[in-house]
């Protein structure tokens, strides 16, 4: 499995940073070829799932995923934390994302997010998972710095 992190900070309340990491039919807006289908009604918790179908025509799968582990910013808790399990026949593996106020903060506040992720491709040999690691690391930091900077 290839396993990655990104890192990054916003000038946005956690509130704000966790409302859009976690509105998932956002993220194809910010990851080409894909959309995203939400299977469970609202509001999002521990058994909501999603498919995430990336390709373009017959050359493309689905990714589906439940959250497993869901703590949202509250009164009281100025950090976040989500689990997502893969549970495709081609993309396994999990991701989890961590939201935080940090401090001193500016005015209006100021977040940090790390967005964790292991992945296995089926059928993809092990001697890759550097390549995967990279890819990864390029497409979900791409994906995250365009979901914190638009509303």
């Amino acid at each position: 499995m290839a396993m990655f992190v990104i890192e990054n900070s916003a000038d946005l309340p956690v509130t704000e940073v966790w409302r859009r990491l976690t509105h998932w039919e956002r993220h194809a807006t910010a990851v080409p070829l894909t959309r995203i289908v939400v299977l469970t009604p609202p509001p999002t918790g521990p058994g909501s799932r999603f498919t995430a179908r990336t390709g373009w025509r017959r050359l493309s799968f689905d990714d589906p995923m439940e959250v497993v582990r869901w703590e949202p910013p509250a009164p009281g808790r100025d950090s976040g934390y989500c689990r997502l399990e893969k549970r495709g026949r081609v993309v396994l593996g999990w991701a989890e994302i961590r939201v935080r106020a940090e401090a001193p903060a500016p005015p209006g506040g100021r977040s940090r997010v790390e967005w964790r992720e292991e992945v296995r491709l089926r059928g993809l040999p092990r001697r890759l998972d550097p390549l995967l690691r990279r890819a990864g690391r390029l497409l979900f930091g791409r994906t995250v710095r365009r979901l914190l900077r638009t509303a």
